[in-house]
C-alpha cells in the first residue's frame, strides 16, 4: 500500500499552506492563508467526531499521504455548498419569444443568476504537490471523497457537484473578459484573488441581477461557456466516469462546468468484514479495490489489493489493515475501483 486517504488534521497545516501556495490559478476554496486553514483542520477534524444527522455547515478535509508520512495532496468536500453564503452560479436557460401577429417564434439562450446550488454537497480544493505520485494521490482522493460519502450518507446533501476550471486562452479568460470585467473593471485573476482570499457573495452583489441574453456576447465569451480549461479535460472525464454528468450551471467568473450527480445513484461499495493474512493468496480473485475504515473521528480510505473469500470475509495484508487502522473481523467499506492511469489529471 504505497498511498493511504486520511482525515486532515491541524498538524497537516504546513504541507496544506504550500500546496495552496503553489496552486495556479488560486484556489477560492483554499486559501493561502495559516488562521484560515488552521480552523478549517479543527473544524474538519470536530465535525468528523461529532454526531451528525443531516448536512450543514461542515467541512472534510483530506489528504493523501505516502508510506514515508509525507503529505502530498489535499481534497475537501462542503457539506452545503451555501452553508455558509450563498453559492452563486450562472444556469443556463431557453427563453422563448414568439408573436402571432408576426407569425415569430425565436429560442433564446440566456444565463441566470442562481444559487440553487446552494442546497448541493461540492467536492472541491484539490491540490497536491509536485511529487512523483501526485497522480495517483488524485484519483486516490477522487475515490476517498465519494467513499467518504457513502460511508456517512446524512452527512451530506442529495445532490453532489463539481465545479471545473473554465477555458483560458493566452493568458486571458475569454468569459471573465466577455461578462464580468464590465462590470468590475478588473482582470480575471485579481477578482479570482479576492474570492479566494474571503467571501464570494461580492460576484452576486456586483453582477446585474438580470438575464445575459447569450447572441448579445461577444463569440469568444459564448464559446467558453460550459468549457473546461485544457488542463482540466482529463478531470472532467474522470468524474463522467464516477457518474457525473454535465449541469446546466456555469461558474460566474471564468464559465467553467460544473457536473452533479445523485448521491444514492453512486456506487455504495458493500460492508464487509475484515480479514488479516500475511499475503493475500495467489489465485483468490485478488484485484485493486478501495477499502474505507468504519471508524467516527479517523477516516481512512486506500487502494488495497485483496480478494473476498468464500466466507465473504475481505482479505488484506497486515500492512495494509495497518494502514488503514483495521482489525480482524472490523467492518470495512469495499468499493470496487479501476486502477487505470491518467497521462495527467489535475481535477478539483
Amino acid at each position: 500500500m504505497s498511498l493511504i486517504a486520511r482525515s486532515a488534521t491541524p498538524d497537516d497545516v504546513d504541507a496544506i499552506m504550500a500546496m495552496a501556495a503553489m496552486a495556479r490559478p488560486a484556489l477560492t476554496n483554499l486559501p493561502a492563508d495559516r488562521d484560515r486553514l488552521m480552523q478549517r483542520l479543527a473544524s474538519s477534524q470536530a465535525a468528523l467526531a461529532a454526531s451528525v444527522d443531516r448536512p450543514g455547515d461542515e467541512q472534510y478535509v483530506l489528504v493523501a499521504e505516502t508510506e514515508a508520512g509525507e503529505v502530498i495532496a489535499t481534497a475537501t468536500v462542503k457539506a452545503l455548498a451555501g452553508g455558509r453564503e450563498a453559492y452563486y452560479t450562472y444556469r443556463q436557460e431557453t427563453l422563448i419569444h414568439a408573436s402571432q401577429q408576426l407569425d415569430v417564434r425565436r429560442e433564446v439562450d440566456i444565463l441566470s443568476i442562481s444559487h440553487e446550488m446552494s442546497h448541493a454537497s461540492l467536492l472541491c480544493a484539490l491540490a497536491t504537490t509536485d511529487h512523483g505520485q501526485a497522480d495517483s494521490a488524485r484519483r486516490l482522493l477522487r475515490a476517498a471523497r465519494l467513499a467518504l460519502i457513502a460511508r456517512f450518507p446524512e452527512r451530506f446533501a442529495a445532490t453532489l457537484f463539481v465545479a471545473l476550471s473554465g477555458y483560458r486562452e493566452g493568458g486571458r479568460t475569454p468569459f471573465w473578459d466577455g461578462v464580468g470585467r464590465h462590470f468590475f473593471s478588473r482582470d480575471f485573476d485579481d477578482i479570482h484573488r479576492a474570492a479566494s482570499l474571503g467571501s464570494r457573495s461580492f460576484i452576486g452583489e456586483v453582477m446585474p441581477p438580470f438575464p445575459l441574453y447569450l447572441p448579445l456576447l461577444d463569440d469568444h465569451a459564448r464559446d467558453a461557456i460550459g468549457r473546461a480549461g485544457d488542463n482540466h479535460l482529463n478531470a472532467l472525464t474522470a468524474w463522467q466516469q464516477e457518474g457525473f454528468r454535465l449541469s446546466r450551471h456555469v461558474d460566474m467568473l471564468d464559465g467553467g462546468p460544473l457536473l452533479e450527480a445523485s448521491r444514492d445513484h453512486l456506487p455504495h461499495g458493500q460492508w464487509l468484514t475484515a480479514q488479516i493474512d500475511d499475503a493475500v493468496p495467489e489465485g483468490a480473485g485478488a484485484r485493486p479495490m478501495l477499502i474505507a475504515s468504519q471508524r467516527r473521528g479517523d477516516f481512512r480510505a486506500s487502494v488495497v489489493t485483496g480478494c473476498i473469500n468464500e466466507r465473504g470475509q475481505c482479505v488484506m495484508d497486515v500492512d495494509s489493515a495497518r494502514g488503514l487502522s483495521v482489525d480482524t473481523d472490523e467492518p470495512v467499506l469495499v468499493i470496487p475501483f479501476d486502477g487505470t492511469e491518467d497521462a495527467e489529471d489535475p481535477s478539483c
